[in-house]
Order: C-alpha cells, then sequence, then structure tokens
C-alpha cells in the first residue's frame, strides 16, 4: 500500500459525510441537549442568551416578555381553554397602553412647540389651536331618560352632525339585531354650558347602514340620506327620512318620506350646488349612479372598482369618489356619460382602498384616506399631494374624515380606536385621544367636532360616543361642566 492512501480515504469519508461513532454520538449529544433546555418547561423557558440577542432573537413557538426578561411558550390555542396566542398578548399590550394614556391624558397637559412657531422679541407666539387641543379634557354626558323603566343599553354606531351641528344624527345597534335612528339636539348657553335632548321615537331597520349624509330636499337639512345593505329576501335602498320625524314639537308632519331600490351602496353624497338641485349621488360596485330626488330621473356612469367615498363641490355640480383600488377621480355633472371615461374631471392614485375623502373650501385641495393609513391633502389642479398626515391606523376598516377649518384641524378616528388630531396647515400631530373603553373591532368611536356645536350660541369641541357612553371635549377654557343636562325624550311611532 502507498503511502498516502490512508490520507486520500479520510478525505473522501469527509467529502462524502461520513462520520465516526464518537462524532455521531457527540452531534447526537448536542441536540438531545438543545431539545431538553427547550422542554425542560412546558410553561416557561429560560435559555442563555444574553440581553443583546434577546432582543434580536425570535423563536417559533415562544414570545419574549422584555419586563421579566425571558422567553414563554405559545400554546397552540384551539384546544386550551386560556390560550396564550400572539393575538392576546398583542391585546393585551395595547390595553396596557391605552389604560396608561388614559391616565396621562387626565392630567395637565404641556404645549409642544411645533417647529413653525413663531419667535418675535423674544416672546413665543404659540399657534392658538396648539393650546387648545391640548388643553382639551374628557366630560361624560349623563342621558338621563324620562323613562326610567327603559333605559338606554344600545350603543352608538354612527354619529353625523348636520352642517350647523344643532343636531347629530344616531345609528345604535339593538340587542336584538339591526339598528335604531335617533336624533340629539344640541343648544349652547353663553354662560359656558351644554345641553343635549334626544328625540329617539324608535324607528327601526333590520339592515345594515353603510354611509349616511344630510340632505337639503324641503328646506336646508330638512332629510338625512341612508344607504342600506339588503339581507336575505330584504333588497338594499338608498331611503330619504325627514328630519321632522325625529322631533318632539312636530311629530304629525313628518315631512317627504321616500325609498330608492339601490342595492349595494356603499355610499352616498348630496348636492348643494344649483345647478343640481335636489340631486345625490350613490356609489356602487363598479358604478356611480346620480339620482334626482325629486323626479327619479338617473344618470349612470361606468367605472372600473367600488366607489367606497364620496363627496359633491359647492362651486360646481362635480363630484369626487374615491373607490376600492385606491384610484380617485371627479365626475363633472354637466357632461354625460361616456364609455371613454372623457368625462373624468381629474384623477390620482392611492396604494390602497379609499375610506373618506373631503373637499376644502377653496376647492383647489381634497383630503383623501386609505386602507393603509395614509391621508394625503392632494392638489387637484396638478393631481399631486401636497402635505401627508402621519399616524393615522387603519387595516381594513371604513373610518371618515373630520374637517374643521375654521380652527385649522383634522381629525379621524383610527381602528385602534385612538381618535388622532393634526394642524391642518403643517401637518403636526397635535393630540392622540384614547377610548374611554377598552378597543375593539365594533367599539371604534364616533365623533362630530364644530366651532358651535349647538348652533349659534353653541361651544366648540369634539363630540364622542362609544358604546352607549356620550362625552364631550370643550376646545375652550370656559366650559362649565355642572351646566351639562341631557335629557331624553323618547316619542314611540307606530
Amino acid at each position: 500500500m502507498k503511502r498516502g492512501n490512508w490520507r486520500d480515504r479520510g478525505r473522501d469519508r469527509r467529502r462524502h459525510g461520513y462520520r465516526s461513532d464518537w462524532q455521531r454520538d457527540s452531534a447526537r449529544h448536542r441536540t438531545l441537549s438543545q431539545e431538553q433546555r427547550l422542554d425542560d418547561d412546558d410553561d416557561d423557558v429560560e435559555l442563555s442568551y444574553g440581553r443583546h440577542n434577546r432582543s434580536l432573537v425570535e423563536l417559533p413557538g415562544f414570545y419574549f416578555d422584555a419586563e421579566k426578561n425571558r422567553y414563554f411558550r405559545l400554546l397552540p390555542g384551539h384546544n386550551n381553554c386560556n390560550p396564550l396566542t400572539r393575538e392576546l398578548l398583542q391585546e393585551r399590550e395595547q390595553e396596557k397602553h391605552r389604560a396608561r394614556m388614559l391616565t396621562e391624558d387626565e392630567q395637565p397637559r404641556k404645549v409642544l412647540l411645533s417647529p413653525g412657531t413663531l419667535m418675535l422679541n423674544r416672546f413665543c407666539l404659540v399657534l392658538i389651536h396648539e393650546v387648545k387641543v391640548s388643553g382639551m379634557k374628557r366630560h361624560k354626558l349623563e342621558v338621563q331618560s324620562s323613562d326610567t323603566s327603559s333605559p338606554n343599553t344600545d350603543n352608538f354606531r354612527l354619529i353625523v352632525g348636520d352642517s350647523a351641528c344643532e343636531r347629530v344624527f344616531t345609528v345604535n345597534d339593538v340587542s336584538h339585531g339591526g339598528c335604531k335612528y335617533g336624533i340629539m339636539n344640541f343648544r349652547g348657553c353663553s354662560r359656558g354650558s351644554l345641553s343635549v335632548e334626544m328625540c329617539d321615537n324608535l324607528y327601526f331597520t333590520n339592515r345594515k347602514v353603510n354611509s349616511i349624509c344630510w340632505a337639503s330636499v324641503t328646506h336646508h337639512d330638512s332629510h338625512v340620506l341612508l344607504c342600506l345593505v339588503g339581507m336575505a329576501e330584504t333588497p338594499g335602498c338608498v331611503s330619504l327620512l325627514p328630519a321632522s320625524l325625529f322631533s318632539n314639537s312636530n311629530p304629525d308632519q313628518p315631512g317627504m318620506l321616500c325609498s330608492f331600490k339601490i342595492s349595494t351602496a356603499w355610499s352616498c353624497a348630496w348636492c348643494l350646488n344649483p345647478q343640481a338641485d335636489k340631486t345625490f349621488s350613490t356609489g356602487l360596485s363598479r358604478r356611480v349612479i346620480v339620482t334626482d330626488a325629486v323626479t327619479g330621473r338617473r344618470q349612470t356612469y361606468g367605472v372600473g372598482s367600488d366607489v367606497l367615498a364620496q363627496q359633491f363641490a359647492l362651486r360646481a355640480p362635480v363630484l369626487f369618489n374615491g373607490c376600492r383600488s385606491g384610484e380617485v377621480f371627479s365626475i363633472d355633472l354637466r357632461q354625460k356619460g361616456r364609455k371613454d371615461h372623457s368625462w373624468k374631471a381629474c384623477r390620482f392614485d392611492h396604494d390602497s382602498a379609499i375610506t373618506s375623502v373631503r373637499i376644502l373650501q377653496d376647492e383647489n385641495y381634497l383630503l383623501a384616506a386609505d386602507m393603509l393609513g395614509q391621508i394625503k391633502l392632494w392638489d387637484v389642479r396638478v393631481t399631486k399631494p401636497v402635505q401627508q398626515f402621519k399616524g393615522h391606523h387603519n387595516e381594513h376598516a371604513y373610518l371618515p374624515l373630520h374637517v374643521n377649518e375654521a380652527e385649522g384641524l383634522l381629525m379621524a378616528v383610527g381602528q385602534d380606536c385612538y381618535t388622532r388630531i393634526w394642524s391642518l396647515g403643517d401637518g403636526q400631530l397635535l393630540r392622540t385621544i384614547p377610548s374611554p373603553h377598552p378597543a375593539g373591532k365594533d367599539l371604534i368611536p364616533s365623533v362630530v367636532f364644530s366651532s358651535q356645536l349647538g348652533g349659534q350660541r353653541g361651544l366648540p369641541g369634539l363630540l364622542m360616543a362609544v358604546r352607549r357612553d356620550l362625552y364631550y371635549f370643550p376646545y375652550n377654557a370656559d366650559y362649565q361642566e355642572g351646566g351639562v343636562v341631557a335629557e331624553v325624550a323618547c316619542q314611540r311611532t307606530a
């Protein structure tokens, strides 16, 4: 045998993965040791990683608790009474964060100066809306019913204020299924108090409400326009409900009540331009229908996606639409619908489905929000975004935007149940308000903001409805909590 043969034979064995008995035993011992360390304790496992590695390593089936500085095993979750899952752990952390923010929110707040704050003669001129937003404190409106035998046990689903914010239309969930409608009348007092009268006439429906807006049929804000989703054998429709139907003073003259058979309507909007008087639009799957509320005449525009958000301009009969595809486009009602889509006055795109569009007063700028949580201010003349408002949270919910240009504020409630307020001028996030109740998919607060909540003598502030509770965040320091009286007068209809 040649001298180099045993060396060549060893190299061939290593090349083909051959290991001797002691090598195999050593590898098996290391594997068993690792498995034994992981399975030592079914509930919690202490691993010999350093602090730096613990923050980087993510083990399948385990989660790291930063407070206890150790890993814990995640249970399967499908056959355990108290499963420990990542979703449950995230909910716990979110609830801790909400409770901590709620406690901090009740403390006196420090005003943080924005980068754009002006400096003059060594005196800081703070933007007034930053001071007011920071000073907004939560006050609960106690709802007292004249009928003590039937207290308010229905959760608020939606609240929508009219143009003057003297009335707020409410949609409440009913325990046995369906929805109940009502109107809250607000009255402000120069002494700094706010009174609320809720006219609940028990108008029920077993269909889901997709969209709501106030309509001016006989006079300004005389009706409420609702898009109702069909259920089982009941088809969807669009209804015009007279606001007088929910009035204690004139219950015998409800006004014009009509319904239009338009199925699967995602959104609706009312036109206040005189050139399209008494006209409303509905956004459906792959089309937009513009209807004359008096004659019933319709004009249909074919589009390529579901239309989830709509709003009319005031100066011209132009309708802005937001689609599930992320497209935002406008329709000039003076042009008839054509197959080549030449009636589209302008168009631009977001990266996700549009949930809300809001036109500013000069109608050259439009706000659009999508299901990625992006809120952008667009210049419709050049179809380019000029401002972005960061911090909003949304994944798949239909969430509206609220704009108050008089105070320079933009508001939105996120899917995480936090209400955020931005400066409309520079996009700065001014305030994040946690929900007074634990977050949930069906417990997203609904809000209304007005400079004159309750009419000409009204008070500025934010109205929040969550679960069965109503809260008021005053926008000035003169508010008297003792003056708030919420009375409920129930008027039942056949």
